[in-house]
């Protein structure tokens, strides 16, 4: 029997995530097409298993890109999809899976106008991984992400077999993205504050946090998750062990006056608790302070 052809992999955007995802399918022997804003001659991924050098260079001009690719993984920030248009457009046919490598619970949404002909398949990714001031990329957890139970899922799946990096597929996976949904919003409030994990050991941002996700619980629940009364307090705790000088992709980017992701991992719960009448006490004060923290002016 004649062995398949191994899938034309591409990654977009060689950020943190997207760095460790080219890394680890490199090291598997499945090296990716990279594309990305800024040219760079290699990608490196450093872990407790030593370094990934992946070899480049990154693409950044999509004009007259091919051949297509089998499988696009799209790890942009939510705020530069937009920008990352013409890739998906010279990358993608009407074969292509398209994994989302995105927060929040509309990646289908917001991707799918850009893919019309193409398999858009939303993930939740489980993993930290940091840039270093040298312009690597530190893994910091096991890599894993959730995919939904779809041909796109298994896929990817496929794809990512055999790496370090273990994807599951879920056949509810509204909840799983909610989940990881209400850890990122309580992450909103560490770019208010401009301060690490340590301060959620405070009594009094612990009280604000179970407040705060118990709105999001309910949210969550009207858009059909299946999520435990003890979510909140799951989620607080989590926080609470970490070390106290963690911080989040969203604090990073403050830190580095870049745009926010605060519409998609803070915003979503707002509209979508006005769109089904319920009301969010605590969003209606916390999303402007993302809004203004992100975009000014001032």
């Amino acid at each position: 029997m004649t062995p398949l052809p191994e899938p034309r992999i591409a990654v977009i955007g060689p950020g943190a995530i997207g760095t460790t995802v080219a890394a680890l399918l490199h090291d598997a022997g499945r090296t990716p097409f990279i594309a990305g804003r800024s040219a760079r001659a290699e990608l490196r991924l450093r872990s407790e298993r030593g370094t990934v050098a992946v070899p480049g260079p990154v693409a950044t001009d999509a004009g007259g890109v091919q051949p297509m690719s089998d499988l696009v993984f799209l790890a942009v920030k939510a705020t530069q999809t937009a920008a990352a248009g013409d890739w998906l457009a010279a990358l993608c046919g009407p074969g292509t899976v398209v994994c989302v490598l995105q927060n929040g619970v509309e990646q289908r949404e917001q991707v799918a106008p850009l893919v019309p002909a193409g398999e858009v398949v939303p993930a939740v990714v489980w993993f930290p991984a940091v840039r270093e001031a040298d312009d690597a990329v530190r893994l910091l957890a096991d890599p894993r992400l959730t995919v939904p139970d779809t041909p796109g899922g298994a896929t990817v799946e496929n794809a990512l077999r055999g790496t370090r990096c273990r994807v599951e597929i879920s056949n509810d996976f509204p909840t799983v993205a909610w989940r990881k949904l209400l850890q990122n919003a309580a992450a909103g409030l560490m770019a208010v504050t401009g301060r690490r994990s340590g301060m959620f050991a405070r009594d009094d941002i612990g009280d604000l946090t179970l407040d705060y996700l118990a709105e999001c619980l309910v949210i969550a629940r009207a858009d059909g998750a299946r999520l435990d009364d003890d979510e909140p307090q799951r989620i607080l705790e989590s926080f609470r062990a970490s070390p106290p000088d963690r911080g989040t992709s969203i604090l990073a980017d403050r830190d580095q006056g870049r745009p926010l992701e605060w519409d998609i991992r803070n915003g979503v719960v707002q509209r979508r608790g006005r769109a089904l009448g319920i009301p969010t006490p605590i969003s209606d004060v916390l999303v402007p302070l993302l809004a203004a923290t992100s975009d000014g002016p001032g």
